[in-house]
């Protein structure tokens, strides 16, 4: 019951992950860089204190009783992740949500499970896996081969994108403004975001010490019921201040490079309404890592967490790419290049989730 649990809660996570770029496409007459931070203060900055505030009593005061050092290494993994949550907006921008997503989160599956286990390699813990452990387990080589499987269907997938910028330029058609699909500085950017993602992952787990002090406090006023959800809320609240930085730096300095600093104030573009999408946006990015820490509660934090997410979010934001139409104007050969891909990813991720399931 506490996996299949932990599922339904990956699964809701997924859903506000793959979807949290749709209101985003309401938005009228603004640049990129304008909804993009004013979803991110939400995502970042509002919206997360205020659920710790809610789940966490005296959350201040464990980030505040939590080790220099700690704190600072926590940060500094939300600072390079918001690069590649920065990059992950574009790749979305140039690729669509579909391809862009695929590809993203491929290599985000691929990083956030195999980097820790070099880490560790280097630096042990106790109940940490090194690269040995899964080069001399069975268990481990599924899991590797898990994610070998997934780069083959990230290089179908970039097949996939080529293949669809030919289709376009022989039949003419023009990609809509929210699109602007360029194949090449999209997978380039992708690339980046997929690698710089997967330093959440790392982020939660250098500041487990914060969600473990939640977790005991909880558990001591309510013994024998298990681990607490919410625990993770109080390390999202640093791990994000480090993406919220990266964020506002580049968007402040687009604005000023692109001019576009008028966009919070034009009376010309529907205000009220933009701003009330580029929340919802960001609110409901947030939403993924609420349900994510819930999740992660029930199955732990490791490589069946985060690939389990990553999965969701893939066959989400396919999902939405086909409702939008992001593959209008291609060839048949085309849509079934790129649905084999997210097939190929989606094989890999039951592979890995197979390897975990024999270690256990």
């Amino acid at each position: 019951m506490q996996a299949l649990l932990g599922v339904i809660f990956h699964f809701i996570g997924g859903f506000a992950s793959g979807s949290f770029y749709i209101p985003y496409k309401q938005v009228k007459g603004w640049a990129w860089e304008s909804y993009w931070i004013v979803g991110g203060l939400f995502s970042w900055l509002i919206v997360p204190p205020l659920a710790a505030y809610l789940t966490i009593p005296g959350f201040t005061d464990i980030i505040a009783a939590t080790d220099g050092g700690i704190l600072l290494i926590t940060y500094i993994f939300g600072v390079l992740w918001g690069i590649g949550g920065l990059t992950y907006g574009l790749g979305v921008r140039y690729l669509g949500v579909s391809l862009g997503s695929s590809i993203i989160l491929g290599l985000c599956s691929v990083f956030g499970a195999l980097i820790p286990s070099v880490y560790y390699q280097f630096s042990p813990r106790p109940g940490k896996d090194t690269i040995s452990d899964l080069l001399t387990n069975s268990w481990g080589q599924m899991v590797l081969l898990g994610l070998l499987v997934c780069v083959i269907g990230i290089v179908i997938c970039g097949k996939a994108g080529a293949m669809k910028d030919s289709d376009l330029k022989k039949s003419g058609y023009v990609a809509d403004d929210k699109t602007e699909f360029k194949i090449g500085l999209g997978l380039t950017v992708s690339i980046i975001s997929g690698v710089l993602s997967a330093c959440f992952a790392f982020g939660i787990d250098a500041g487990k010490v914060m969600a473990e002090e939640a977790n005991a406090a909880w558990k001591a006023l309510n013994p024998d019921q298990g681990e607490f959800l919410f625990q993770n809320n109080v390390t999202y609240v640093v791990i994000l201040l480090g993406g919220l930085t990266t964020n506002f730096i580049w968007c402040m300095l687009l604005n000023a490079r692109n001019k576009t600093f008028g966009n919070y104030t034009d009376s010309r573009t529907p205000l009220l309404s933009n701003y009330i999408f580029s929340a919802l946006a960001g609110t409901t990015w947030f939403l993924q890592f609420f349900f994510y820490g819930m999740g992660e509660s029930k199955l732990g934090n490791g490589p069946s967490s985060w690939i389990l997410h990553m999965a969701f979010i893939i066959l989400v934001a396919n999902s939405w790419g086909l409702i939008l139409k992001e593959w209008k104007g291609i060839s048949k050969k085309t849509l079934t290049t790129i649905i084999s891909g997210i097939l190929v990813i989606v094989l890999s991720v039951l592979i890995v989730g197979y390897g975990n399931y024999l270690r256990e």
